[in-house]
């Protein structure tokens, strides 16, 4: 155990171990704003995997503190990049129908990671006196990254950007591939001409005309589809999760006065089961979710002022718990729903901003945590359980449901002056690419919308 003293130098430095790489990703996610378009969705994925194969490399090689949090910030670069783009890829590769279970599974291979991670963490505890303790960790990352890079490689571009880059003949090649359905079937046509039409509305002024310098700017209604995605994105990280992944071992475990070495193999079985429960799992999970780890939280605080053997026992079930509340209401649904909020002519700005927001956030948790245990002890579950109560009417005010095409719904809201809650549980939202969708969309008897349609084409090399 501890002193008193080490605790209080502990919770100062090492929040601080996690300051670069969320710097690194929060500079990498907003950075895509401007790479993201250029290079497409594969070359982005592509560097973001060498960036991030580079930073860990200088990670295992580090021999000062210095080196080490240089290379944290680049490996937290490529890891910005990425996490930034794949769910926008994953959306925009992925049918309507199957998107949201793909994207779904993208959470829970974050949480295999995880569990990986912590698995780890059980055999190189015994490896005291040798780098190899921490450096042989850091190396093992390399290996996933490469597997990204050249996978990637092998995996089709996404069909809006090649529509956005002039290429719409690819475009519809890869659709028809992804749908295996041939080019002439009516879904594969409709979903074409919806993915073409909001690669229109991007050069289209809500007036009618171009803008001079480029795309409009992005009106009233825009900027509330870019920041619903980012509100799910803080809402994920201020739930307390990050007590749990960064610091079960160190901090939680701890004040429960388990042993180093229970603490590891707990903390391995508590990342396994948080995996395991991703498994299981829009709006209804959110707050199904947020209702569980509100309860969790208000019940660990409880038993943290009652601190005895079976309060102890009891707190370290409750994180089991919380995992499985989150795992199921927050975890992959926090990708998924920046990635279906938006429409497709925002897909791209809005999922930089909201995982550039989930950074932000995650930096901001994981440094207050330590000091917070260390000065208000239990207390700090009250904190959290606050911040998830306050979650739940947020979720129904101002979260959409995310099933529609979300141009129209946003379209809808913006022309009628409702909120975009309202449209989007109605019944009767036009599907994209018929004729009332053009029409609430701007585009009827509007010139303009067959001159781009042919500016279109006419980039086609």
């Amino acid at each position: 155990m501890l002193t008193g003293t080490m605790r209080h130098c502990r919770a100062s430095w090492l929040p601080s171990t996690f300051v670069e790489p969320e710097i690194g990703c929060l500079t990498g996610a907003l950075s895509n704003l401007w790479i993201g378009d250029r290079l497409g969705r594969r070359r982005t994925i592509a560097l973001g995997g060498i960036v991030m194969i580079i930073g860990a490399i200088l990670q295992s090689t580090s021999f000062s503190y210095a080196q080490i949090l240089v290379a944290r910030y680049v490996t937290g670069l490529g890891n910005g990049l990425n996490t930034s783009t794949v769910p926008s890829y994953h959306a925009e590769c992925s049918p309507a129908a199957r998107r949201g279970g793909l994207i779904m599974i993208e959470g829970s291979l974050i949480t295999f990671g995880i569990m990986i991670s912590a698995e780890i963490n059980i055999p190189r505890f015994w490896a005291k006196g040798s780098s190899a303790q921490w450096r042989a960790p850091i190396a093992l990352q390399i290996i996933f990254a490469l597997i990204m890079v050249i996978a990637i490689n092998f995996l089709p571009e996404s069909p809006r950007w090649l529509l956005k880059a002039g290429r719409p003949a690819q475009a519809m090649a890869v659709m028809s591939a992804l749908e295996d359905k041939p080019p002439s079937d009516e879904n594969v046509k409709r979903s074409f001409e919806a993915i073409r039409e909001a690669v229109i509305i991007e050069e289209l002024g809500r007036d009618g005309s171009r803008s001079e310098s480029g795309p409009q700017k992005p009106s009233k209604t825009s900027l509330r589809e870019l920041f619903t995605g980012g509100r799910g994105q803080n809402f994920r990280r201020i739930t307390g999760i990050n007590i749990i992944t960064y610091y079960a071992v160190n901090t939680l475990f701890e004040r429960l006065q388990i042993s180093d070495t229970k603490s590891r193999i707990i903390a391995a079985c508590n990342a396994t089961e948080y995996f395991i429960a991703s498994l299981i799992g829009r709006r209804k999970l959110m707050f199904f979710g947020s209702v569980g780890q509100t309860g969790t939280m208000i019940l660990l605080a409880i038993l943290g002022s009652i601190n005895n053997s079976a309060s102890r026992v009891i707190s370290a079930i409750l994180l089991f718990v919380f995992n499985s509340f989150f795992a199921v209401g927050w975890l992959g649904m926090t990708w998924l729903y920046p990635a279906e909020i938006v429409g497709l002519r925002m897909r791209g700005p809005a999922n930089a901003l909201s995982t550039a927001s989930n950074w932000t956030f995650n930096f901001l948790v994981v440094m207050i945590t330590g000091p917070a245990f260390e000065n208000i002890s239990w207390r700090t579950y009250i904190i959290f359980a606050t911040l998830n109560a306050a979650i739940i009417p947020a979720v129904y005010f101002y979260f959409p449901v995310s099933s529609l095409d979300m141009d129209i719904v946003f379209a809808l809201a913006y022309n009628e002056g409702v909120s975009p809650v309202s449209v989007s549980l109605r019944k009767d939202v036009p599907v994209a690419g018929s004729v009332e969708a053009n029409r609430i969309l701007g585009f009827e008897d509007n010139p303009m919308h067959s001159n781009l349609q042919n500016d279109l084409a006419a980039r086609q090399p």
